[in-house]
């Protein structure tokens, strides 16, 4: 006979939250991420090789100056999709990356729980949308597995303990 244990349901909401707010902030942070390639030549006893080998070096850096909701790549191919109309897809591209902080943030501090998860929820499906436009089954998939998540923490969401506007 299957035994009640509302702690571990809570335990259960807790994690599930606290994975999915940070999946979303770290994903909202690196659309502001860029990378860069630094090379240089090996030097050997003081001297530059004469065998002409370099090392590479990746440095990443964050500014408001890399931000890029949508990646370039799949950006191109966005705009040759005709059922995404060229200011809506760049209002996604505006709004992408702040979306994920947000509700990221407000989804940590269990602000609004319930409806945090919701939008999150459209925000995954929005993005599923546009991936199934251009056939990137694959990224569909790992956002369907996302959506099953933000399900499961709805459906636990009565054992969520510590949240800001529990009605909501």
């Amino acid at each position: 006979m299957y035994k009640y244990d509302p702690l571990g349901l809570t335990l259960g909401m807790i994690l599930l939250r606290v994975w999915l707010a940070l999946r979303a902030i770290l994903t909202g942070v690196e659309k502001y991420a860029a990378s860069s390639v630094n090379s240089s030549e090996i030097i050997i006893d003081g001297t530059v090789n004469a065998y002409g080998l370099s090392e590479s070096t990746y440095i990443k850096s964050y500014s408001l100056d890399n931000y890029n909701g949508v990646p370039s790549s799949l950006y191109d191919k966005f705009l040759n999709e005709p059922l995404i109309p060229n200011s809506l897809l760049y209002l996604f591209n505006t709004i992408l990356g702040p979306s994920f902080i947000i509700l990221g943030i407000a989804l940590l501090i269990g602000f609004a729980t319930r409806s945090t998860l919701f939008l999150m929820g459209i925000l995954y499906a929005s993005l599923t949308f546009g991936l199934i436009l251009i056939k990137q089954d694959s990224g569909v998939a790992w956002l369907g597995i996302h959506i099953l998540l933000i399900v499961a923490a709805l459906t636990l969401v009565n054992y969520n303990r510590f949240e800001v506007l529990k009605k909501w």
